[in-house]
């Protein structure tokens, strides 16, 4: 059964209203097609106006749906002749993060990305795509092996925030984010960030640094949850909706402040809706990506990516 969020249901029932007569018409003889044709009508600008004009909250509710199409979704409809790789070469596997190297079109590229699951067993398998230490030093072996062999890197960023456990901790989960987040700064090679669904906290920035960072129009990106802001702020994590209305975590926010560089449209209700419309507006925009950065030379990339961050926010040189 499809998960069907609140604020969708007076587009669900009126789809089921339209399916009950088109049945009714079918099966006897009387022609109800002027009603069928005034419903979808309605129908199509009630979509416009709920899709068209979604809150905060309710883009929360989307990046979050349980049938969002994950990295390896995307995998499968962008690229050809994946393989991955796993384990960090010092403690383990973390199928919370996939990484591994395809053809895109006809050059090599390096993609690692957070993996969650759509059902409980996978979720548990995934970690519910909140990373272990293990797995952000998985992806950071990966991108240095594509710095060696000269390979874009393509990241996709899908979490909640990185896996919070006695065990991570004691791994070095904090280690392992910023030990990323120095060195995705410090590659050769072109990096480009796409945020498909959650980008929460330092679990989204340790894949995150890069010199193109485009977000799917009904993503989110933040440094908390909306609940964790709200039980910091005011004690009380069911005020989530309120929290985020204020924290700017929306692609639309997040462009306007600069802090990304493009949006990528997303079939109406959704990228669940249709992966292969969402996979074709992510294509357009992977592939421009690519033709600006492929050539460019590794000190002018880095010199350019050190620039990009500078200008994201305010602050004073002393």
């Amino acid at each position: 059964m499809k998960q069907v969020l609140e604020f969708e249901k007076p587009i669900v029932n009126l789809k089921e209203k339209i399916a009950e007569l088109k049945k009714f018409t079918s099966e006897s003889d009387i022609d109800l097609s002027e009603e069928i044709t005034t419903l979808e009508k309605r129908l199509a600008t009630l979509e416009d106006d709920i899709y068209g004009n979604l809150k905060p909250w309710q883009r929360v509710q989307m990046a979050r749906h349980q049938e969002r199409p994950t990295t390896l979704d995307y995998i499968a409809e962008l690229f050809t002749d994946f393989v991955e790789f796993h384990g960090d070469r010092s403690f383990g596997d973390d199928e919370a993060i996939v990484s591994g190297i395809a053809f895109y079109r006809d050059t090599p590229v390096t993609i690692v990305g957070h993996q969650r699951g759509k059902n409980t067993k996978e979720n548990l398998r995934r970690n519910f795509g909140m990373p272990h230490p293990e797995g952000y030093r998985k992806a950071l072996r990966h991108m240095k092996q594509a710095e060696k062999f000269n390979r874009p890197i393509i990241t996709f960023i899908d979490t909640k925030g990185a896996d919070p456990g006695k065990e991570s901790e004691e791994r070095g989960q904090s280690e392992a984010i910023a030990r990323n987040l120095m060195e995705m700064a410090g590659l050769s090679v072109p990096i480009i960030c796409i945020v498909i669904g959650e980008g929460g906290s330092g679990g989204a920035l340790a894949l995150g640094v890069g010199d193109r960072i485009h977000m799917l129009e009904n993503s989110t990106y933040s440094v908390i949850s909306p609940e964790g802001a709200a039980a910091l702020l005011w004690k009380d994590s069911s005020l989530a909706q309120k929290a985020a209305e204020t924290m700017k975590i929306t692609a639309p926010d997040l462009y306007d402040l600069g802090v990304i560089d493009e949006i990528i449209a997303e079939p109406k209700g959704g990228a669940h809706r249709n992966i292969k419309e969402q996979a074709v507006n992510i294509n357009k925009v992977l592939e421009e990506s690519l033709n600006e950065l492929i050539n460019v030379k590794a000190d002018v990339l880095l010199e350019k990516r050190w620039e990009k961050y500078k200008q994201i926010g305010d602050y004073m040189e002393l």
